[in-house]
């Protein structure tokens, strides 16, 4: 295991795709059963190697109580959302989900709904191996199934419709034994039963007595103090501020604008921050271009005096401010003397940090 192996997965946590949840599925899966250590778990070739019809039963699980809750961007809905909802509906009238587990894990699935279930699971398999084991980690080196490797085997049937049968019939899949190790490190603080903000939240509840729920809590810890209100107002500021200029040049690309949006130099779904010099003019088509990339360090050595130039004209408006929000955020203990060169350099660094080690991905015209 190695330093590059924890790189590589925070480039798949910011960058790999986001319009479904399948990828926080597979992931999340993947990363239970390493911490349930599955006996089922096979170490070979310096791969781990896990049955899929494991899998397979944490995805019946997750999506479940989740079939009526948007999981894709747009109107399209799951895969298999269809032939879930019909198991569910099966279900609600003996007993739910927990009638369902029990099933599933002793008893079998009913003649009744074998066909539907069977149906199912097949779906969710298909969707597992030709969807987010294909994709996840095509963002290191653009390559498919390049950290994930599905591998069929010939069904072996069993008797029963259960947990065992979903074992026996789906085949493996395998990762590499470097995201195996660092699975089993960080396993459970990627997938939040010991991040900070769910210990926090478990305290709390036990602290109120059981009055309060996790979700409660997560709910209140997780608000942002900066609201849309005060998006809006740094961005009419700044408007007001630009209208001095007589002349409006995007940042990105220099050429004059009449129609312009503020965009933020770090996006603010990436840094919930709206301090004046972090908001730049930009034509509406590249800050559309831009959304949630993060502008490269050499693309803001190439734009540095459309930049401090902009820098400069808010700090003669507002000077009290920008000084302040410039000296937390970029300068610290720096001095004023050369303020816009030092405040350049540590936006490059601030970045690049985002770009190496977060994993965002990097823009540029």
């Amino acid at each position: 295991m190695n330093h590059q192996t924890f790189r590589n997965i925070n480039h798949i946590l910011a960058r790999d795709s986001k319009s479904t949840t399948y990828k926080f599925a597979l992931l999340r899966g993947t990363i239970e059963l390493i911490g349930e250590n599955s006996p089922y778990i096979k170490i070979e070739d310096q791969r781990a190697h896990f049955p899929l019809g494991l899998l397979i039963e944490k995805w019946l699980l997750y999506y479940y109580p989740l079939v009526l809750v948007p999981q894709i961007n747009g109107s399209a809905q799951l895969a298999f959302a269809e032939t879930l909802r019909e198991l569910v509906n099966y279900y609600n009238l003996r007993g739910g989900i927990s009638a369902f587990y029990n099933d599933l894990k002793n008893k079998g699935i009913p003649a009744d709904i074998q066909k539907v279930f069977l149906l199912l699971v097949k779906k969710i398999a298909s969707t597992i191996t030709q969807m987010p084991m294909k994709y996840i980690g095509t963002s290191i080196d653009g390559q498919h199934f390049g950290i994930y490797q599905y591998d069929r085997v010939k069904t072996r049937s069993v008797g029963a419709i259960d947990a065992e049968y979903l074992i026996l019939n789906f085949g493996t899949f395998s990762i590499p034994q470097d995201y195996y190790e660092a699975f089993q490190l960080l396993g459970s603080f990627i997938n939040g039963t010991d991040a900070i903000l769910f210990k926090w939240a478990e305290f709390s509840v036990r602290a109120s007595g059981q009055k309060l729920s996790v979700t409660d809590v997560l709910t209140e810890v997780m608000q942002s103090p900066v609201t849309a209100r005060d998006i809006a107002e740094s961005k009419t500021l700044y408007q007001s501020i630009l209208q001095t200029e007589g002349k409006v040049r995007c940042v990105w690309s220099g050429v004059p604008v009449v129609r312009y949006d503020i965009d933020h130099i770090i996006p603010f779904s990436v840094w919930k921050n709206n301090d004046l010099w972090n908001l730049l003019p930009a034509r509406p088509d590249l800050n559309n271009q831009k959304r949630d990339k993060i502008p490269s360090p050499n693309f803001i050595e190439q734009r540095r005096d459309e930049i401090t130039h902009y820098w400069s004209l808010i700090r003669r408006h507002k000077m009290h401010r920008f000084e302040k929000e410039l000296q937390i955020s970029l300068l610290g203990y720096q001095t004023k003397n050369d303020w816009s060169k030092l405040a350049i350099e540590q936006l490059q660094k601030s970045c690049d940090y985002l770009i190496t080690t977060r994993g965002f991905e990097a823009w540029t015209l």
